[in-house]
Order: structure tokens, then C-alpha cells, then sequence
């Protein structure tokens, strides 16, 4: 079966150059090596166990950029994620101390290396901020599965205002339908924009139409504001 990792390493061999290529494959051997235990205390009351080295694999994360250049560091660290398998603890401090471009790499891996909630706070961290990037990656497949609903439909009305397309809400249609609570803060925001003067997104009337039964979608009434154009 091809996974995510598969498919990126095909892409990225497809598209990067020879010394680029030949960088990702060391890496990615190191990412796939577990690292040596540091020595172990000697008992009694000699000196403590030396500091776990950082492995070699998030150094490499940190230099995907200058590598591989940012059309596809992305899609490189991405595949040091899957490739390394970090945990929860582990992805933590790497997208703490990261910039927007790891912390995006980060965000798009949740799904593949965590399967429990416990990598929600970095999703909610994301949806905090105003890097409409930031908020886009975050909204994958992690966050379809395991943002619960307030924050889920908050985050789909921050992609309304910050301009983020709805095409990057992973799962969309299937928790939007018949979420009466959405639907009513889709006409509560498009009233706002009109009584503002302002238009509505077409993206909310997209959202809206998934949120009603599958007899009625396409038949409903527009939102306050009608149909719209982008603003100028």
C-alpha cells in the first residue's frame, strides 16, 4: 500500500536537484535510526547520566529550508515527521520553538503521528494566531477528528474572515451537516457584514448549504447579503 511518505518521497525526488536529493536521503536514513541511549548513571552517588542529545533528525528538520529550498521544504519535514515518528511530547517543544514554516509542518503530520487528543493544544495555538497559513494547516484531518465542536466552528468562521479558503477545512461537509448551531452563526456573521456595509464571503454560503439536510441543499434561502463579490 503507498502511504503519505511514500508519496511524498516520490514527489521530492521528482522535483528537487541532485545535492538536494542526496541531503533528504541522509536525513531521512538518520530520522529512520532510532539514536543511542546516552550511558547510563553509574549507581551510587557518582555523577548523573549525561543530557539526551537533540536526535539528528530535528536538526535536519530545522535546515529543510535551506536545503531544499521553500517551494518544498514543507513537503521535506513533513516526511522527516513520518519518517522520525516522533510523539506528542516530542512534537510539542519542535513546534513551540519553531517558525511558521516548521510549526506548519508540524500541524500537517498530527494526523499520521498522534492518535489521541493529546496534540490538540498545538491546533488550538495555530487557530489563535493571524497567519491565515498557520490556520490552514491546522485545520487537516488532526482537527476534523478531534477539535470538539465550539472551537470547530469558531475555526471555520475565522477562515470566513481571515479570507482562507474552506477547501483547506479537512471533513467539512460531514461536520457541518445538520449542525444547526453553525448555520445559525453563518447568518449571525453574514448579518454583521451586511448591517456593515460590507460583503458576504461565498464560502459562507457554501458552509451554510452543508449544514442543512441533503434533501434541501442547493434549494436554500441566501444568507443576509445575498450572493457576493470579493471587496475592492
Amino acid at each position: 500500500m503507498t502511504t503519505t511518505a511514500d508519496t511524498l518521497r516520490t514527489h521530492l525526488h521528482s522535483v528537487l536537484d541532485d545535492p538536494a536529493r542526496a541531503w533528504l536521503d541522509r536525513a531521512l536514513t538518520g530520522a529512520a535510526t532510532p539514536p543511542a541511549d546516552p550511558a547510563a548513571a553509574p549507581a551510587g552517588s557518582g555523577p548523573p547520566a549525561p543530557r539526551k542529545p537533540m536526535p539528528a533528525w530535528e536538526l535536519r528538520f530545522a535546515e529543510a529550508g535551506r536545503r531544499c529550498g521553500p517551494t518544498h521544504a514543507d513537503d521535506a519535514r513533513v516526511l522527516l515527521l513520518l519518517t522520525a515518528r516522533p510523539d506528542a511530547d516530542t512534537l510539542r517543544p519542535l513546534y513551540d520553538r519553531g517558525t511558521a514554516a516548521e510549526r506548519r509542518a508540524v500541524l500537517r503530520a498530527l494526523h499520521e503521528l498522534v492518535p489521541g487528543t493529546e496534540a490538540v493544544p498545538l491546533v488550538e495555538d495555530a487557530l489563535r494566531t493571524n497567519d491565515t497559513s498557520l490556520v490552514a494547516a491546522a485545520l487537516g484531518p488532526y482537527a476534523a477528528e478531534h477539535l470538539d465542536a465550539h472551537t470547530w466552528r469558531h475555526a471555520v468562521l475565522k477562515c470566513l474572515f481571515t479570507g482562507v479558503p474552506v477547501d483547506s477545512v479537512a471533513g467539512l461537509g460531514r461536520r457541518a451537516a445538520g449542525d444547526r448551531e453553525l448555520a445559525r452563526m453563518l447568518h449571525d456573521y453574514a448579518s454583521e457584514r451586511t448591517a456593515a456595509g460590507r460583503t458576504v464571503p461565498d464560502d459562507l454560503h457554501r458552509v451554510l448549504d452543508l449544514t442543512a439536510p441533503p434533501a434541501e441543499r442547493g434549494h436554500l434561502p441566501a444568507a443576509a447579503g445575498g450572493a457576493s463579490s470579493k471587496e475592492s
